[in-house]
């Protein structure tokens, strides 16, 4: 199991991620689901959809090699950061009581999170601009681990505002039935940010999470690939559950076997 959580895994996951968001916008000629607040408006959208496609395909490319990972890494955490701050929190702004707006933004940050950590693994101390490089990995690390945190809790309360919905995606067939999934969810979210955000078994919670949504993507967003193959939303969501799966991994990858503070970062 140590192996599997392996930070060098952990990375690579992470580069695969955003590889598939990559391919997913360059094929559609349009932005992913996480980034759907782009307005129709924007000037010049299929062009910059275009462009901001190839930087997540190259970034997840460049993590996959060893001398170029922590660019990669921090990339893409500027990348999703600016989603964040152009996209996300103008809405959360403008429609503070709307709580999907809250639970978007939280997936996003989330994506934020594992990129601070992917790139605390892979640095080195010549890897970027030195006010950056003076940051301790252990810092970095530790703030990514709380930021997740928050973003499980928002997650678990998005499964309860939304019951129905989170409902009709759990498989009909999954006993004992659709509403006992979703709360099921909703507290195993709620449980793994209160272990990650105390650092009590957090190591425990974040592997465990990982594989909550791994089956997620096999039980839930898989099968509409099957359903719809020419959906673009059904590919931007597959992408999107890769990614929070990457994140949780790198996470996981992160803590210590006490669930204490995390590993050193500096090894690779």
């Amino acid at each position: 199991m140590n192996k599997i959580f392996a930070p060098q895994v952990a990375v690579r996951i992470y580069g695969l991620s955003a590889i598939a968001f990559g391919l997913v916008g360059l094929s559609w000629g349009d932005f992913a689901a996480v980034w759907q607040p782009v307005p129709p408006t924007v000037p010049g959208r299929t062009v910059l959809a275009y462009v901001v496609a190839a930087v997540l395909l190259l970034a997840g490319l460049t993590i996959l090699w060893r001398r170029s990972a922590a660019l990669g890494a921090l990339t893409l955490t500027i990348l999703y950061s600016l989603g964040v701050i152009l996209l996300h929190v103008p809405q959360v702004i403008a429609h503070p009581t709307v709580f999907v707006m809250w639970s978007g933004t939280a997936e996003q940050l989330a994506l934020v999170a594992g990129g601070l950590v992917t790139y605390a693994f892979c640095r080195t101390p010549a890897a970027t601009a030195p006010t950056i490089a003076a940051v301790p990995a252990a810092r970095i690390v530790l703030c990514a681990r709380l930021l997740f945190g928050v973003c499980l809790i928002i997650f678990a309360l998005a499964h309860l505002f939304y019951l129905k919905p989170t409902s009709d995606a759990v498989p009909a067939w999954l006993p004992p039935n659709q509403v006992f999934w979703a709360y099921a969810t909703a507290a195993g979210h709620f449980l793994a940010g209160a272990a990650i955000l105390s650092g009590i078994a957090a190591r425990l919670a974040a592997r465990l999470l990982t594989g909550m949504f791994v089956v997620f993507g096999l039980l839930v967003h898989a099968p509409t690939l099957f359903a719809d193959p020419h959906s673009h939303f059904n590919w931007a969501a597959n992408a999107m559950n890769f990614a929070l799966i990457a994140s949780a991994w790198v996470i996981a990858a992160s803590t210590d076997p006490h669930g204490g503070e995390p590993q050193s970062t500096t090894r690779r």
